[in-house]
């Protein structure tokens, strides 16, 4: 009986050993037992501490990434394959211990218990079995289902045995990891599907010192990236799975040269598309800069197109653009090919939302020099490569040109406003105008002209707006301005054939000035009866126009006459229309000095009544009180009148009481009246008050066109 239990007993204990041991003994429960209590003793004061840490199973869940940002914002090392990073975080936060237990949950037997368990008096055993004979039967499995493909089988049977059989004096040998991983890495990692088993094999590869094959790691890399969210592939592999299989290769010996640039620039390519521009960057730089790697343009260009589209990342796509000048690329030549003109226009939305003006021109202007880009031109297949990129082009080209008028340079400004249509890119009206009116303030009356009929023809193409009649009125004036009469009468026409119109009131006023120049009374009236029949009824500036050409001949009848007629249209004269007319009656003659006393008597009693009742409106052009030139032209006039006294042409006595008291009231008139004369003027009940603000810009630009009538008169006309 006692031999029989000992031969079970033996049979037992070989067949434990037989087995590695995978039997649980009363020993080893025991001993489990221990363990687990010992660590529960060990971690209790660490879990008091560190409310705010990480499970053991929130770790294993966290993907490289996540595992490279936890261990930055913790202060540690995020360089390293998965495991390290892994391994890194769990001693941080005490779990090392749970790692251990994990790998054996149940500690070996030792010989020496073997050998109580299995006493017996008299008998010896001798085991001849094989001790690796598990090793190399699970050994022989994963080669097999290797070999035909079957790699999720192959795979978990790598795993068992490099957890369960593997040491270091017996380690997987390297033709097992690589038959697992060229099963893993056909067909294009399966679809991505064998993403994850071919980085962890990587990963234990570069571990246990292994090399990896070029071809194989690159494929792996290239693979594991797709085009869905987060570069994965049907929700498989993914930028993660390839920057943990980068970290595992570089790891490996003679890994930094492993991969080619082709790689790198998937995952460039891939962390710029999936939002992760300084990712992309820091990898970009790394190609450049660290393996002297030169990227294709198309690299450069997704990354330059992920960071203009976010206003934070703006400055981004300068250090893009800087990384491809260091590869060796020219901006002056690579608009011709198509990653080249992506680039470019990533720079010129960059420069737009930075409004860094002249380097979103320098842009263009390189693109523009690019050959190969025929029959188009560079800069115009920049600018219209995209909506974002015409828009952008668009606002640097506008801003230029608004900058360009207000500096007052009008040669920049008209270079750049041609320049638009030549890029596809269509100024806007204000554009347009600000350009035209740059030009006519330097008198530039035949470059205003050509952009004036530049304007048109892109109208009736149905490229640009019509010019406004305010346009062409500018253009006709610097054309008076500058003597270019041939000029004015052709941009008229153009006014005609455009608008089908005649003009506004300003244009009228422009051609009434043009007559008044030359003192063409008659042609002025024949004006004002073309304005009348085209419905424009003739303001201050017209009639004060139509007496600037009776002072150019020094018809003070004339004059005298369309004052009334004004009065008659209930048109006020204002202080300008006043001095016109008085400037009208210094020709020598008592008849012109007679008719300037009573112009003066009507000067004065209009002021009288602004000075007790006030103006509405604006002095400028509503004021009749009298300036320094109204009292210049006033002793002028005494003078005349002096002169015809001692004639012989009127008694001077008379004179003097008559004819020179309304002159002199008109020189010695001041700011403030009598009480005695205030009480006596009736003042007219004031009108509802209206918007006149358009009025005022009109008329301020109408006597401004007056200014420039009779230069060489002192101040005749000059209104």
């Amino acid at each position: 009986m006692r031999l029989v239990t000992a031969c079970m007993l033996i049979s037992s204990t070989t067949s434990l050993v037989a087995n590695g041991f995978q039997a649980t003994s009363p020993l080893s429960v025991r001993t489990s037992r221990v363990s687990t209590s010992s660590k529960s003793v060990a971690t209790a004061p660490m879990s008091a501490t560190t409310s705010s840490s990480m499970s053991y199973d929130e770790v294993n869940k966290l993907a490289f990434r996540a595992l490279q940002s936890e261990c930055k914002q913790l202060g540690l090392s995020a360089v390293g394959t998965t495991a390290a990073l892994r391994g890194r975080l769990l001693e941080h936060f005490g779990l090392a211990k749970e790692v251990a237990l994990e790998k054996g949950a149940a500690p070996a037997v030792t010989p020496e218990e073997i050998e109580e368990l299995c006493a017996t008096d008299g008998i010896t055993f001798c085991d001849e079995s094989d001790p690796d004979f598990d090793f190399k039967s699970l050994l022989s499995d994963v080669m097999q289902k290797s070999s035909v493909g079957h790699w999720k089988s192959a795979t978990r049977k790598l795993k068992k045995l490099n957890k369960q059989y593997s040491t270091s004096d017996r380690p997987v040998p390297r033709e097992a990891y690589l038959a697992v991983l060229e099963a893993c890495a056909a067909n294009r990692n399966n679809g991505a599907r064998a993403s994850e088993p071919a980085r962890k094999i990587l990963e234990d590869m570069a571990e246990s010192d292994y090399e990896i094959p070029t071809d194989l790691a690159n494929s792996c890399v290239m693979n594991s990236l797709g085009e869905g969210p987060g570069g994965t592939h049907d929700q498989c592999g993914g930028i993660d799975a390839a920057l943990a299989m980068v970290a595992a290769v570089e790891a490996s010996p003679n890994g930094s040269s492993s991969l080619t640039d082709a790689t790198y620039g998937r995952l460039v390519s891939t962390l710029a598309n999936d939002g992760a521009v300084e990712e992309a960057i820091l990898v970009l730089r790394s190609m450049v800069v660290e393996k002297l790697f030169t990227p294709p343009l198309g690299t450069f260009a997704d990354v330059a197109k992920a960071a203009a589209k976010s206003d934070d990342h703006a400055e981004d796509v300068l250090q893009v653009l800087t990384y491809a000048k260091a590869a060796g690329y020219e901006l002056d030549n690579i608009a011709a090919v198509e990653a080249g003109r992506d680039l470019l226009a990533s720079g010129v939305i960059a420069a737009e939302k930075m409004d860094n003006l002249a380097l979103g021109l320098r842009l263009l202007t390189a693109a523009a020099k690019a050959e190969g880009c025929a029959p188009d031109s560079g800069d115009d297949l920049v600018a219209s490569s995209s909506a974002a990129a015409q828009r952008a082009s668009t606002l640097i080209h506008k801003r230029a040109i608004q900058q360009a008028c207000k500096d007052n340079g009008w040669k920049l400004a008209v270079k750049l406003l041609e320049l638009m249509p030549k890029r596809g890119l269509t100024p806007a009206t204000s554009v347009w105008r600000s350009v035209v009116a740059t030009c006519c303030k330097n008198e530039k009356s035949r470059k205003a002209t050509a952009i004036l009929i530049d304007w048109i023809t892109l109208a009736n193409e149905g490229k640009a707006d019509k010019p406004p009649v305010n346009v062409f009125n500018t253009v006709v004036n610097t054309c008076e301005v500058c003597g270019e009469e041939d000029l004015t009468v052709k941009v008229l026409d153009l006014m005609r054939d455009t608008l089908d119109t005649e003009g506004n009131i300003i244009t009228f006023n422009i051609a009434l000035k043009r007559l008044a120049k030359t003192g063409n009374i008659i042609g002025c009236e024949g004006i004002l009866i073309g304005m009348l029949n085209e419905g424009i009824e003739p303001n201050v500036v017209s009639y004060t126009t139509v007496l600037g050409a009776c002072a150019k001949t020094k018809n003070a009848a004339m004059a005298s006459m369309w004052l009334q007629r004004m009065r008659s249209r209930n048109c006020s004269p204002n202080f300008h229309t006043y001095n016109t007319a008085l400037a009208a009656c210094l020709d020598g003659k008592l008849e012109s000095t007679f008719i300037a006393s009573k112009i003066a008597t009507e000067m004065v009693e209009d002021a009288t009544t602004e000075m007790a009742c006030g103006i509405k409106g604006v002095a400028k052009f509503k004021s009749t009180l009298p300036d320094t030139y109204t009292r210049f032209l006033g002793r002028e006039l005494m003078k005349q009148l002096r002169e015809n006294w001692r004639s012989g042409d009127i008694d001077m006595a008379l004179a003097k009481t008559t004819t020179r008291v309304p002159l002199l009231k008109l020189v010695d008139l001041g700011k403030e009246l009598p009480p005695e004369v205030m009480s006596e003027i009736q003042c007219a009940i004031p009108e509802d008050e209206e918007d006149e603000q358009s009025e005022i810009s009109e008329q301020d630009y109408e006597f401004s066109l007056l200014a420039e009538l009779h230069k060489d008169d002192h101040r005749t006309a000059m209104v």
